[in-house]
């Protein structure tokens, strides 16, 4: 079993850190002999995909290319050999993880540009990553859950839901949200601090379960 673990956020003492530390401890503790990768997609960001990767991308799907084995086939220019060396280390510890575990904050809705760099570098047509599991600790300065008022506007769980099943085929995935960080921080949330501590120690529960 190999663990690939990514970190997104940008603060380096956040919830969605702590929480995937603590799934990751759990995890290595469960599994002894098993692989572990570790990213900060936050301190050392992946570069945002060029014109180079488009066409290793058309020339993927073009060729009807799926086996992720025959992807440098689409490498033909200097740029695209520059483009395929960027992507081809990140691809490769996708491919080898069974479980990639995600520690992601939600800004303005969403997941960091650090993490959706991070997706679009290892992101081709048609590609499969069946038989492996996704694992997302969230952290959110709202609450966005089932029958919330701002449930309509999360489109970080939502998206990578459909991310992962729409792209990878995978439907295998779990989420651990901490919610009403804010609560800590604003002062017109300073009443929902109690629910905001609960939140974060269901979060933490379920991470180390």
């Amino acid at each position: 079993m190999n663990l690939l673990h990514l970190d997104a956020s940008a603060r380096r003492a956040s919830f969605s850190r702590e929480l995937s530390k603590i799934y990751a401890d759990t995890w290595r503790a469960a599994h002894p002999d098993g692989g572990y990768v570790y990213r900060d997609l936050a301190a050392s960001p992946v570069p945002h995909i060029g014109e180079a990767w488009t066409e290793l991308c058309d020339y993927v799907l073009a060729h009807e290319i799926t086996d992720i084995g025959r992807y440098e086939e689409a490498v033909r220019t200097p740029a695209q050999r520059q483009a395929w060396d960027i992507l081809e280390p990140l691809l490769a510890e996708v491919v080898a993880a069974d479980v990639i575990l995600i520690g992601t904050p939600m800004y303005n809705f969403s997941i960091p540009s650090s993490l959706k760099a991070w997706l679009d570098q290892i992101t081709f047509p048609k590609m499969s990553l069946k038989g492996r599991s996704f694992v997302v600790t969230s952290a959110r300065g709202g609450a966005y859950g089932p029958g919330t008022p701002r449930e309509p506007v999360d489109h970080q769980e939502r998206y990578l839901r459909d991310f992962f099943a729409g792209h990878f085929a995978v439907t295998d995935v779990a989420f651990i949200n901490a919610e009403l960080v804010n609560a800590l921080i604003d002062p017109r949330l300073a009443h929902l601090r109690e629910a905001h501590v609960e939140s974060v120690e269901r979060a933490r529960k379920e991470a180390a379960r």
